[in-house]
């Protein structure tokens, strides 16, 4: 399939006091309609960056952002605000997220006041009591409420409303069930799934949760130190991963009745520095394989299936 959207390698350098910071390095992907992309690593390792550089808010400092065909970096200012609504996020936090003035039903509405196009069938509140609905919050029992006056899923909820008023072609999640109770996660996590089936969205949802990843999305992607370590349909890694990493963020997902710090295999080594990340490959430090290779040499990102990729001198068997 086309992908609506294409990152290519993309790359994020934040400046600092104590000089540049490579937040993303040479990041390339694709997403497809009707298929949802996981980011996942750990905290720091670019995931959000990503995100920001994919919707240019900013633009990444290198790489190409393709939207449809269209390359996001040759639009003038006033295109890009064009092709906004196309590209929606619903962000960590919901309540932090939503004017806490304002009723729900302007929430709701927010893109489509600001991006006056065709008006709504039906007209602006019709459209918001059908969005409403969309997320199970029937408008006439919550389009008046303040989000004070809601639990956090159901704020998540209003969150992906006001997202999908702007009809997009891209919804990218970031963290956006860490928040939430069990329950609540179950509900967000059901409702983005399905609208991005039903309603032919391509998808990015961003998360350290692995057992939030396998619910939501088809494809992962794996994080370290802002490099790709592997990719791939979510089952085939989790059930085989074949970068270290991956196979230690497996190893680390609690289960009743197992030793975490026995079964994570990691070194003993504290996670490096973006601002002096380590030679060769970044993972190498906290890695039992590593080599000298690996300190000397960065590992390339190579096929190993149809469908896979992975960035290892010495990647895991299995896959």
């Amino acid at each position: 399939m086309t992908p609506v959207l294409e990152a290519t390698g993309i790359s994020v350098v934040h400046r600092t006091r104590s000089g540049p910071l490579h937040a993303v390095t040479d990041v390339s992907l694709s997403l497809e309609a009707r298929r949802t992309l996981a980011l996942v690593g750990e905290s720091g390792s670019g995931k959000s960056s990503i995100a920001k550089a994919v919707l240019h808010l900013p633009p990444p400092t290198s790489g190409t952002v393709r939207l449809d065909g269209t390359d996001l970096a040759a639009l003038s200012a006033r295109e890009l605000r064009g092709l906004r609504p196309r590209m929606q996020m619903v962000f960590q936090d919901p309540l932090s997220s939503l004017n806490p003035r304002r009723r729900v039903r302007d929430i709701v509405a927010e893109p489509l006041d600001a991006h006056p196009g065709t008006p709504p069938k039906g007209g602006r509140d019709a459209r918001v009591d059908e969005l409403l609905d969309a997320v199970g919050l029937p408008g006439d029992l919550f389009a008046d409420r303040r989000p004070t006056q809601l639990s956090g899923g159901q704020a998540q909820r209003v969150a992906i409303a006001r997202a999908l008023a702007a009809e997009p072609r891209v919804l990218i999640a970031d963290e956006a069930v860490s928040a939430l109770d069990v329950s609540a996660q179950a509900t967000v996590l059901n409702l983005l799934r399905g609208l991005t089936e039903t309603l032919g969205l391509a998808g990015l949802f961003i998360s350290h949760d692995l057992g939030v990843v396998r619910a939501v999305s088809d494809d992962v992607a794996v994080l370290y130190l802002g490099r790709l370590c592997e990719e791939g349909p979510t089952e085939d890694v989790l059930a085989a991963p074949t970068h270290p990493y991956t196979a230690a963020l497996l190893a680390a997902v609690p289960e009743p009745g197992r030793a975490l710090a026995a079964d994570t295999r990691l070194v003993a080594a504290d996670p490096p520095s973006p601002l002096a990340p380590p030679s060769g490959c970044g993972f190498r430090t906290r890695c039992p394989l590593a080599t000298a290779r690996c300190a000397a040499e960065q590992p390339a990102t190579v096929r190993i299936a149809p469908d896979r990729r992975v960035a290892c001198h010495h990647p895991l068997t299995g896959a």
